[in-house]
């Protein structure tokens, strides 16, 4: 590998030159001594080193990015799509993971306004919770009122730029698909109630079933994580239900994966949808039915609306597609 040092002693200057070139120093170097490293640099292939050019340029090129989990396939993907973003832009992603502590989000908020990074993106949902909504908002608002550039992802609440995806539509329109394949006995693996998202999914899919004329679903509160659909998967076995829907992908995987425990038969004896197509769906089997979110694009345009100028905050709404694959069957 080549090293800062390879450069500096190939262009017969100092290390500390060859660095204030190469790692953006808002040190000025001459001219001739500026051409004589680049062209060392391209002669031996040095690689820029965007951390180390962090270091030389403070703060100014740091994106904050806040989470809920990055263990969480969906997050994941958000994730690389912001920093494929701040990539192209030479910019660096600082992440934190909230575990949907609302006071962990405004103490990473408070922690990025202090070291006056850039910009930052918030991704995730909001609680039904006003008052730690306004307390977030703010603290956003004390980071913008210092110059600061906001993008969220998820519900348009904090008066900030917004990449918005359509969760109760979405699951309305899986609910019609479904409903078109002749199920009308489903039931709701809900999420908690309290997180937006998750009541935004459940509400949407509900109210489609209404419309058609359908019975209510069979609500199954829980978590918003694998092993919260696998345990209520277990409360589905043995009901009328044919259908289930997990309000994200994977709880449908632990649901999937206790139905196998038990010897439930997906699709023939019981049909399965998520919401989100997360990446690690390739390998599932059957192959979940479910609802396309743009998750990569999504991280790319929020990092965009934060880097952008716009006086006004910009709201941009991200329909989903429905996607049905052999974990559900026609009856």
């Amino acid at each position: 590998m080549v090293t800062l040092e390879d450069v500096a002693r190939h262009a017969g200057v100092s290390l500390a030159t060859a660095s204030r070139v190469l790692n953006g120093s808002t040190r000025r170097v001459g001219a001739t001594l500026h051409e004589r490293v680049e062209r060392a640099a391209a002669e031996l292939g040095y690689a820029t080193n965007l951390p180390a050019q962090t270091l030389a340029r403070g703060a100014s090129n740091v994106i904050g990015l806040v989470v809920h989990d990055l263990t969480d396939p969906y997050f994941a993907a958000i994730a690389d799509g912001a920093m494929s973003a701040a990539d192209r832009h030479g910019l660096v992603v600082m992440v934190g993971t909230t575990r949907r502590d609302p006071e962990r989000e405004i103490g990473y908020v408070s922690a990025l306004r202090a070291q006056r990074v850039r910009a930052i993106v918030l991704a995730g949902s909001r609680l039904a919770d006003p008052a730690a909504t306004r307390r977030l908002g703010d603290e956003l608002a004390r980071y913008r009122d210092a110059g600061g550039r906001i993008a969220c992802i998820g519900q348009d609440l904090l008066g900030a730029n917004t990449v918005a995806p359509a969760n109760r539509e979405g699951a309305a329109a899986l609910a019609r698909a479904l409903a078109g394949l002749g199920h009308t006995r489903f039931a709701i693996l809900a999420g908690p109630p309290e997180l937006i998202t998750a009541a935004d999914r459940a509400e949407g899919f509900a109210a489609a079933l209404d419309g058609l004329g359908l019975p209510a679903p069979l609500i199954v509160p829980g978590g918003f994580d694998r092993d919260s659909g696998y345990s209520a998967a277990a409360e589905i076995v043995g009901t009328d239900v044919s259908c289930l829907f997990a309000v994200n992908d994977v709880m449908a995987v632990g649901a999937l994966a206790a139905l196998r425990d038990q010897g439930v038969n997906v699709p023939l004896d019981l049909s399965v949808a998520g919401f989100d197509d997360i990446a690690t769906l390739r390998d599932l089997n059957p192959a979940l039915t479910t609802v396309r979110l743009p998750l990569t694009r999504m991280g790319e345009q929020a990092l965009e609306l934060a880097l952008g100028d716009s006086a006004t905050a910009e709201v941009e709404n991200v329909a989903g597609e429905v996607i049905l694959r052999a974990s559900t069957r026609e009856i």
